[in-house]
């Protein structure tokens, strides 16, 4: 998962190569929890700040850590020309251990990063803007919808909404994520209402509800789930909920069509979809079905299990809460 992602942000590495400065800087900062150091990475635009200053936070996938070379060296380049601060945070690290994958541990790490930096620079706290491909998706959503307040706007692309849903499916394709999701949760969904429990808490779709009224922007490639290892179903069943949510039934993607497009690779004929925008401006693969439902997105596309952050960057870029 994580080679793919990496080869997925080619537009990325090609930006950063013509960008300098906004160097990354790594510490160390107490949870607020266990008092365990918990490792950051962070970097800070040269320009000195005038004004508070928008605040980036990347996640990490499903089976990387805060240390991520492609994403956090490319975001800190886009970062550095907008003169947004960035926030890479390790939440208890790859999902493959149950203090990690959306815990009250790794969720209030996300949360402590965030404090500790708006306490050593000026953070617009008004522009704080989440984003984050496949794990990291799956831990944007999970933010987004435990703690709406916090954020200006949530980008996750090709996120795992529903952790029971994606076992099942791992265990068809008999890939290694259903063993870290048993390791997580304490064994397969089914074995006792605690395990079955621990899915839940730990799966974005549980608290999506609350963030209505966010900006969401939830992305996926259309083959992902046959070139990749999330079904697209879980985006667009996120965004489904959203639409509910906000009280936009004609948004809703019918559960037939989302059969469809799981099983054929292909928007059913005759499934109405909106026009590309603005903010798709020099993005790598072609939006194939765009919908809105009050301040959420979906964006499938043509690709799989890949992440087009430089995208993203364009759309946080709009999103503001009121001061």
């Amino acid at each position: 998962m994580r080679r793919q992602l990496a080869c997925s942000l080619i537009l990325l590495g090609a930006f950063a190569a013509q960008v300098t400065g906004g160097e990354i800087r790594e510490t160390r900062i107490p949870s607020s929890i266990d008092g365990a150091p918990q490792p950051i990475r962070y970097a800070l635009p040269t320009k000195p700040a005038t004004e508070p200053r928008p605040l980036l936070v990347l996640l990490h996938t499903w089976s990387g850590g805060y240390e991520q070379p492609t994403y956090i060296n490319d975001l800190a380049a886009a970062c550095e020309q907008r003169g947004w601060l960035l926030l890479a945070p390790h939440f208890r690290g790859p999902n493959v251990r149950p203090e990690a994958c959306a815990s009250d541990l790794a969720v209030q790490d996300v949360l402590d990063a965030v404090d500790w930096l708006s306490k050593q620079q000026q953070v617009d706290k008004s522009r704080v803007y989440l984003t984050g491909a496949s794990g990291g998706g799956h831990m944007t959503l999970l933010l987004a919808g435990r703690h709406p307040e916090r954020w200006a706007g949530a980008s996750a692309w090709v996120p795992i909404v529903d952790l029971a849903a994606w076992h099942a499916e791992s265990v068809v394709r008999k890939q290694t994520y259903a063993q870290h999701l048993e390791a997580v949760c304490g064994g397969k969904p089914g074995d006792s209402p605690a395990v079955d429990a621990e899915y839940k808490a730990r799966s974005p779709l549980t608290y999506l509800a609350r963030a209505k009224e966010l900006p969401v922007d939830i992305q996926a490639g259309i083959h992902d789930g046959h070139t990749g290892s999330v079904p697209v179903g879980h985006t667009l069943h996120a965004f489904n909920l959203l639409a509910r949510e906000n009280d936009v039934p004609a948004a809703v993607v019918p559960e037939e069509s989302i059969r469809a497009i799981v099983e054929t690779r292909t928007i059913p004929a005759g499934l109405e979809t909106e026009a590309a925008d603005a903010t798709d401006a020099n993005r790598q693969h072609k939006v194939l079905l765009r919908r809105h439902a009050g301040p959420a997105r979906l964006t499938l596309f043509e690709g799989g299990h890949e992440g087009d952050l430089l995208s993203a960057l364009n759309w946080l870029a709009l999103q503001q809460r009121p001061r």
